[in-house]
């Protein structure tokens, strides 16, 4: 792995590949700098040693030139979250944006316009990466949320580069991956939720060769349920994909894995925050009744499994935790993992709904790491290598 480290930045201009891909409201403003502060220690490193930063990055997915979507609109928040001036380019090629990259400064900081109000970049154009490696001396992919993509800007243009190495970012989420995947410190524990199973299969089949204990949740739970022969009521279930269930559990029993799923479950009488409560038997759900989260007794026995295990991953919540009547079970879990932690386990979270759990109940201090990257974290789970990331080696 190139990393940082190995390059002296003095009087380079580096073109980062940033992930500003951030929400913004009806006032364009940005509602979460997440991704922005990430980018932060890539950027001050650069610029500490004397050199200087073209940004790039997408914003959405303009179909044209769409005012909404420039990242003309983020540059204040850019500048207020590195604590420098940042200028910004109204195009990210051509004579123009070339002009002004050439001017830049040491210690200089430049945005460039949107990359997906051209067309070529998310086709992976040879020719707009050549035009986009005009914009400096060195670079620097840190945009581990878009490294599964081999669009332009994240893998095509490395190759016009002598120069070229991983951002500190991007650094951090390919070793924290590979915490879990190659080399974690057993017992190793996968914590799985989400809706479908059918959406899940490579990564379970990929996890089967690394974890000790996979716990399962979410909407999942109940096509185990049923391939068990156990009653689920009106719950999300599969009914296709209970004969790969069955497959499943066979599986990871010759592969000494051991597959734990709820004992107990919360179900409603319908799908509402408002809905009447009720806790079963994860076997026995009466119809009528739709399981939305895992139950008391599932989280104790949860608890005592986590704290056991050294190296933890967990994607996806266990129920529907945007409802606050059914978080509970991936509130418990999320704080089990904290406890465990703190007691030196390495834990991981990654994907959309389980990073959103973690900071909106407030464990983010709590968890070792969190992945900024959705698309990319789960292709890394598969097993597959991603483009942005060969592209640096």
């Amino acid at each position: 792995m190139r990393t940082l480290d190995q390059i002296n930045f003095k009087d380079q201009r580096a073109v980062i590949r940033v992930d500003f891909n951030v929400p913004l409201n009806e006032k364009l403003e940005v509602t979460d700098p997440t991704r922005i502060q990430a980018a932060q220690p890539t950027i001050q490193h650069i610029l500490a040693q004397g050199g200087s930063c073209v940004l790039i990055s997408h914003l959405g997915r303009p179909k044209a030139k769409d005012p909404k979507l420039s990242l003309g609109n983020i540059t204040n928040t850019v500048a207020e979250i590195l604590g420098v001036p940042v200028s910004f380019s109204e195009h990210c090629v051509g004579s123009e944006a070339e002009a002004l990259t050439a001017a830049l400064p040491a210690g200089g900081v430049l945005l460039m316009e949107n990359l997906r109000f051209h067309e070529e970049e998310t086709k992976g154009d040879l020719t707009f990466a050549e035009q986009l490696s005009n914009l400096g001396t060195v670079y620097v992919n840190d945009a581990f949320g878009t490294a599964h993509r081999a669009h332009a800007s994240t893998t095509i243009m490395a190759q016009f580069f002598e120069k070229k190495c991983f951002g500190k970012l991007l650094e951090k989420e390919v070793l924290a991956i590979e915490k879990v995947m190659s080399n974690g410190e057993a017992p190793i524990l996968a914590i799985l939720g989400g809706a479908k199973v059918s959406s899940k299969i490579t990564i379970i089949e990929s996890l089967l060769d690394k974890v000790d204990h996979l716990i399962i949740g979410g909407g999942m739970v109940y096509t185990f349920t049923k391939a068990l022969g156990g009653k689920v009521g009106n719950s999300i279930c599969e009914p296709d994909f209970c004969d790969y269930a069955l497959e499943l559990l066979d599986k990871a029993k010759q592969k000494g894995v051991e597959i734990h799923l709820p004992v107990d479950v919360v179900a409603g009488d319908a799908f509402s925050n408002d809905a009447e409560q009720e806790v079963f038997d994860v076997m026995e759900i009466p119809k009528g009744w739709e399981a939305m989260d895992a139950g008391p007794k599932s989280c104790e026995i949860f608890d005592e499994l986590i704290l056991k295990c050294k190296t933890i991953l967990w994607n996806g919540p266990m129920g529907v935790f945007e409802f606050p009547n059914f978080a509970m079970g991936t509130i418990a879990v999320g704080e089990s993992i904290g406890r465990a932690t703190q007691k030196g386990a390495f834990s991981l979270v990654g994907g959309g709904d389980s990073v959103a759990a973690v900071k909106q109940f407030g464990l983010e201090s709590k968890i070792s790491y969190i992945s900024t990257g959705g698309g990319a974290m789960l292709e890394s789970l598969e097993g597959k290598t991603l483009p942005g990331i060969s592209a640096l080696d």
